[in-house]
């Protein structure tokens, strides 16, 4: 938080120089300038790509975290800071690891700006992380012991659906002129999430097992809620911890033999490490590591790559069907 106010200090003599423009303004003089929207992250940024579909060139669309950063360890630039200031929209989670919004918000030369907090959205939807059987406790869990949601709100193709909504209705008022086209690209790629959504519940309605076990944070919590999945797991979702104790290790790996399970999964930025641990302390030592993508570390690079929040679903089901076989 310290680092934090240091940059937004630093950061307010040039905010000041941009007030004097007409704030929610979108013109130039006589030139109009593009839709300004800003996301904080890979899964927000691609359901808004979707959403202006070939007008995306008519719009300035910025990506915060796009360094591959934990969404958890994040705290804003001074440039970062800058181009929230100046967006006609900004989008974020809205959990406990973004509570630098507010201030950064604080200073915005745009007062007519429009805030989307996503988990404000979500509701009475919207889960409370949850420690498990067998689960680490750290000390993060003691200090927020109260009230703190699960941010993995995007992993939940059904909560992708309610937020792309959501999100379509605010940038068909503040692009009025290409409305109609953001609702036609909106129902299409709805489409898509439902279709994608089926494929979920029949992969779970045909496997042979019902939980999944994680050697690894776990932040799918929203996705085994939709489809009856159990699960367990060394640490929670925004746990920072890796390194897990021997009673952790020895509670999941019994539980890999209790249940008969051929897979632990463990997510896109692990070194695999640990579940590889509680692999060689199971009877068989013969399962395998399956890796699943939490999308906290997708990049712009990777979008110009073609990877986008449908294909890492994908990829995510077939990861799923294998780990329940």
């Amino acid at each position: 938080m310290k680092r934090f106010i240091t940059v937004l200090s630093t950061v307010l003599l040039s905010i000041t120089c941009l007030t004097g423009c007409a704030a929610g303004d979108r013109s130039q003089g006589s030139e109009e300038r593009k839709l300004r929207i800003t996301a904080t992250i890979f899964p927000i940024y691609d359901w808004v790509m979707n959403i202006l579909g070939e007008n995306a060139s008519d719009a300035d669309v910025v990506m915060l975290l796009n360094s591959g950063a934990d969404l958890h360890s994040y705290q804003p630039t001074a440039d970062d800071i800058m181009k929230i200031s100046t967006s006609d929209v900004f989008i974020y989670i809205g959990g406990e690891s973004d509570k630098w919004v507010e201030d950064a918000l604080s200073t915005a030369a745009n007062k007519n700006m429009i805030v989307l907090n996503l988990l404000d959205i979500l509701g009475d939807d919207a889960k409370e992380e949850e420690l498990v059987e067998g689960m680490q406790e750290t000390e993060h869990d003691h200090e927020h012991e109260e009230g703190e949601y699960d941010e993995h709100i995007w992993l939940s193709l059904r909560n992708a659906e309610v937020l792309v909504n959501s999100i379509s209705k605010v940038l068909q008022s503040a692009d009025q002129e290409h409305a109609a086209d953001y609702e036609k690209n909106t129902a299409a790629y709805v489409g898509q999430l439902n279709e994608l959504d089926q494929k979920y519940k029949d992969a779970v309605s045909a496997s042979s097992y019902d939980t999944l076990l994680f050697g690894d944070r776990f932040p799918f919590r929203y996705l085994t809620a939709d489809y009856g999945l159990s699960y367990y797991a060394a640490f929670a979702g925004c746990s920072a911890e890796t390194e897990a104790s021997f009673e952790t290790v020895v509670f999941l790996a019994k539980k890999m033999d209790e249940l008969d399970l051929h897979a632990i999964i463990a997510l896109e930025s692990s070194d695999q490490k640990l579940a590889e641990t509680i692999i060689r302390n199971t009877e068989s030592k013969d399962q395998k590591v399956l890796v699943m993508d939490s999308m906290q570390s997708a990049t712009l690079k990777d979008a110009a790559n073609g990877i986008t929040y449908l294909s890492i679903m994908e990829k995510n089901l077939e990861v799923l069907r294998q780990a329940l076989e």
